[in-house]
């Protein structure tokens, strides 16, 4: 059974445990670091062509602009197959109470059909919010797992959580 973990992640400032932090690595990635660690699934970060600013303060901004527009930004690259992956582990910090547009855009590309998705996200104090909803809508066909929520000043210290999710 061939496993992607297919994760958005975003460093520079971040909003961390109620102040703005410089992350050289974002959170989302950290979780995904743990679950490859611990599954061996292959990796895939989304990124957007058009990435978001360092600055927490704007970086908000674009995303909620994206999400009000409906936005679905091209990706920098795309998985070549995924036909030989049975789960996808999908990764993604929580924006405006859903995921990063880049992760719709994602999804859309591909046919989901028979695989399990695995949402997990990282956030500080929102949860999933409506995520596992929009994942279902996007891709109906497949089969949407309880998701796992991790606070993201929470993430380095997160390995339990992620072991009793797997």
């Amino acid at each position: 059974m061939a496993e992607l973990i297919a994760f958005f992640s975003r460093g520079d400032e971040n909003y961390v445990n109620g102040e703005i932090k410089n992350l050289g690595v974002g959170n989302t990635e950290v979780a995904a670091g743990i679950i490859r660690r611990l599954t061996g699934a292959d990796l895939f970060k989304i990124e957007p062509k058009l990435a978001y600013s360092k600055n927490y303060n704007e970086c908000i901004s674009q995303a909620q602009t994206d999400q009000r527009r409906d936005a679905r930004p091209e990706l920098v690259a795309y998985p070549e197959h995924m036909e030989p992956y049975d789960v996808v582990y999908l990764g993604f910090p929580n924006y405006w109470g859903t995921m990063p547009m880049a992760v719709f855009t994602f999804l859309e590309r591909y046919d989901f059909t028979g695989k399990t998705i695995r949402p997990f996200c990282t956030h500080e104090g929102s949860g999933m919010g409506s995520s596992v909803k929009d994942i279902k809508k996007l891709c109906p066909a497949a089969k949407v797992e309880t998701g796992l929520a991790i606070r993201g000043g929470n993430v380095h210290h997160s390995e339990r959580d992620i072991r009793d999710w797997l």
